[in-house]
């Protein structure tokens, strides 16, 4: 019996997400490699991973557009992306576990985070990066936050970060995000 699609659909979803780990790895490497880089170089390379995530939004875009069956998790990738090319998140690792719907996981990282900045392993302007992003990647996933996080959340918020928020709230529409992306890039 023929599989209708849906073989296909769960092809095309395993090579998006290949792809998009692909890229978010690339990114991971080049801000770990980044001392080792002369500026230039590193500007070089991070604009054309960020490239490379436009092109991918704009295929992500044009394939929601017009296969219903991949609207939802092709969403959350575009969320992923954007959040990478506007830079409200700067852990490819939270990223990737956004895209991926991972909230447990993200719950997990977050509970890392912290145990890191009691023993001292982790800075504390790190540690407020991390559990930002990690909180904000919950909260949009549709968990729910201890009231302890919602206050955090809120007292640490950044611009980029209400920005992000502004826009996903709104649909995420395509315009809005590469218009984003672009004053991130700025």
């Amino acid at each position: 019996m023929a599989s209708r699609g849906t073989t296909e659909t769960q092809k095309l979803r395993q090579q998006l997400e290949e792809q998009l780990d692909r890229l978010v790895a690339q990114l991971a490497d080049l801000e770990e490699c980044k001392g080792e880089l002369d500026p230039e170089e590193y500007d070089e390379v991070h604009k054309d991973t960020i490239e490379q995530l436009n092109e991918f939004q704009a295929s992500l875009t044009r394939m929601s557009s017009g296969n219903m069956t991949l609207v939802d998790s092709l969403s959350a990738m575009q969320l992923a992306i954007q959040a990478a090319i506007s830079q409200a998140f700067k852990t490819p690792e939270v990223i990737q576990m956004f895209a991926k719907k991972q909230p447990d996981q993200l719950r997990e990282k977050l509970f890392q985070i912290e145990r890191d900045q009691k023993i001292g392993k982790l800075a504390m302007d790190s540690y407020t990066q991390q559990k930002l992003e990690i909180l904000s990647a919950l909260q949009k996933l549709g968990e729910t936050l201890e009231e302890g996080e919602q206050s955090f959340l809120d007292a640490h918020a950044s611009s980029l970060m209400k920005n992000f928020d502004q826009v996903t709230d709104d649909g995420g529409s395509s315009q809005k995000v590469l218009e984003m992306a672009r004053q991130g890039l700025q």
